[in-house]
């Protein structure tokens, strides 16, 4: 028989070998400059996070707490976007099983100041494929696409390069398929799977395949691909941008800031005609000069939409 000193080292043993920790992470967006903006901390290639800890009350009070630790910032809009667990796309040497719990939040730039601990990076220097306000990209069409279908044709099988095709044309509108901004997440794991981006590759030798776009620690690249889907989704039917808005801003600034999030433009007055039906905002009585040309009307959210119907957004 075994000793109570034997059994005993089992259990512990055992209990290292599953042991689970989980991380909260933060995806904070801003719009600055016609530029949307994810906060990062570190060398600019991680997001805001920390272990979820006992003296935390709740998963939102340790995500904030993290947050205005590493940033100073003090989160005021957030919702939970995914939790993510797969082991082999950590990309770290831990020997727990780690499980990260992902929160979108909403800020506006001047509230955090910048140090060389954190920084606002347009999203769109680890996705610059998504950006196609000025059309699409030389990137996609010169590099992106042709290693992407050199990838489908490359499978060892007929149905198979069918299949890669098939999910290569509709996740970056080839072969006749519309762009939908939506599919930023489908996009990304894609190319995880073509193992054409950094992370993919960690370990292994790339051969000079990857395309342009900075890697982030663990899976953050993955997590921000999340949530700019989740953002790009919302703001059709729920007034989230205005989050993201001054207090007071013109008709024009508004439609700037949901073309820099959507990664596409939008026809202007389609666009007013939108947002008047479904009176999201309201005059302030105000004019403002810093237009560059006349004068335009100064607008401000009407908070009482909310109250009145349950989905209002920009379409």
């Amino acid at each position: 028989m075994q000793d109570n000193a034997t059994r005993t080292g089992k259990r512990e043993r055992a209990g290292k070998d599953h042991d689970v920790s989980v991380d909260l992470i933060a995806v904070v967006v801003a719009v600055a400059g016609q530029e949307p903006r994810v906060l990062t901390i570190g060398e600019a290639n991680g997001l805001p996070s920390g272990p979820f800890e006992l003296a935390h009350r709740s998963l939102q009070f340790g995500l904030r707490t993290w947050v205005e630790q590493q940033t100073g910032h003090r989160l005021g809009y957030i919702e939970q976007l995914y939790t993510f667990a797969d082991r082999d796309r950590i990309g770290d040497e831990r020997q727990e099983r780690v499980i990260s719990i992902s929160y979108l939040a909403l800020a506006r730039m001047d509230q955090v100041a910048g140090s060389p601990e954190r920084a606002w990076r347009s999203w769109y220097d680890f996705f610059p494929w998504e950006d196609r306000r000025a059309g699409i990209p030389q990137l996609v069409t010169e590099i992106l696409q042709p290693r992407l279908l050199a990838w489908a044709s490359g499978a060892v099988d007929a149905a198979l390069r069918g299949e890669r095709r098939r999910r290569a044309a509709i996740a970056f509108g080839i072969d006749e398929h519309d762009w939908n901004e939506e599919f930023c997440l489908q996009r990304y794991e894609l190319l995880y799977e073509a193992g054409l981006v950094e992370e993919a590759m960690r370990g292994r030798d790339a051969n000079g395949a990857l395309i342009p776009g900075p890697a982030m620690i663990a899976d953050h690249r993955r997590i921000l691909a999340t949530g700019i889907a989740r953002l790009r989704s919302k703001i059709k039917y729920r007034p989230v941008v205005f989050e993201l808005m001054p207090p007071v801003f013109t008709l024009l600034q508004l439609q700037r800031t949901v073309e820099a999030l959507a990664g596409v433009t939008v026809h202007k007055q389609n666009f007013r005609r939108l947002i008047e039906q479904q009176d999201l905002v309201e005059e302030t009585g105000q004019m403002s000069s810093d237009t560059g040309g006349r004068p335009a009307k100064l607008f401000r959210f009407r908070h009482a939409v909310l109250d009145e119907r349950p989905s209002a957004g920009t379409k």
